[in-house]
């Protein structure tokens, strides 16, 4: 498996298996039961997807070694502030059954947010987190946050495909020494994702899929991967993207795919952060 090293020196698996929307309990725990067969040791799961228990069923059952896996879970908006993201954290470890998570993440940019984040350095020294950073921090939030927090966040987990790839917020994150991470790699399939056919045309030269063809360009460009599948055999063709390599030719004509807008929602439109901060009330 490639790794990337983040900005405290500890690797990072490029690509891990998402559970966003797999049903907390028996399919939850099947999915990433199957995805630890595949080969996968990176899991990336949060407080809302409500199936962290689940997760760390699977891992504990699989009766390897804690140490091989790289886990990811976020803070959500209804924890934000110090004391309330605090308790969140201890009640997440104790979800997953494990004394520590690999990268903790704040969520959404709302609520507050310097107090969970005040937290999450907190578990950092404490030896709960081995990595901290944010989600779906747009440039100007992130920004701001890196000027007023002591430890410079490893990670911005964001909406990420080949129709967005994020080249603007990419350059700036590089500037302050934090790796980018995509949410979304297959776009759910908008935009008709699986029938594009210079990702098609691409694929077929190396006998890959357009899936496995949109991962590597991204992997490529040195972005890191969750994708989510409950089938078996996507996992594994998701898992098998590292025995070809894009040529710069074929990656440039993959870039000319980015949109530079979002497929989902914007954090800049009221009425999104509205719908959002609504979720917790």
């Amino acid at each position: 498996m490639e790794t990337i090293t983040l900005n405290n020196g500890i690797e990072m698996p490029v690509l891990g298996f998402g559970v966003y929307q797999v049903a907390n309990g028996e399919e939850c725990e099947k999915a990433v039961s199957e995805a630890i067969d595949v080969g996968y040791r990176m899991f990336d799961t949060a407080q809302s997807y409500g199936n962290e228990e689940s997760v760390g069923n699977a891992i504990k059952k699989s009766g390897i070694d804690r140490e091989e896996f790289f886990l990811v879970t976020k803070i959500w908006i209804s924890n934000s502030g110090e004391e309330k993201a605090a308790a969140s954290i201890d009640a997440s470890l104790k979800k997953l059954q494990t004394s520590y998570v690999d990268l903790l993440l704040i969520h959404q940019p709302f609520g507050d947010y310097y107090g969970t984040y005040r937290a999450m350095e907190k578990a950092y020294k404490a030896g709960k987190a081995r990595a901290i950073g944010v989600s779906n921090f747009y440039p100007d939030r992130f920004i701001d946050l890196s000027h007023f927090v002591e430890i410079q966040p490893a990670i911005n987990q964001v909406e990420t495909h080949v129709f967005q790839q994020q080249k603007n917020a990419k350059e700036i994150m590089k500037k302050y020494n934090t790796q980018i991470m995509s949410w979304g790699p297959f776009a759910e399939g908008r935009n008709n994702l699986f029938s594009n056919e210079i990702l098609k045309s691409i694929g077929e030269k190396y006998g890959k899929s357009v899936a496995q063809t949109a991962l590597r360009f991204l992997t490529q460009e040195g972005v890191i991967v969750i994708p989510k599948s409950v089938k078996k055999e996507r996992m594994e063709q998701n898992f098998n993207i590292f025995d070809f390599k894009l040529t710069d030719a074929e990656i440039e004509q993959i870039r000319n795919l980015d949109t530079g807008h979002s497929l989902f929602f914007s954090h800049y439109d009221p009425e999104t952060v509205e719908m959002i901060i609504n979720l917790v009330r």
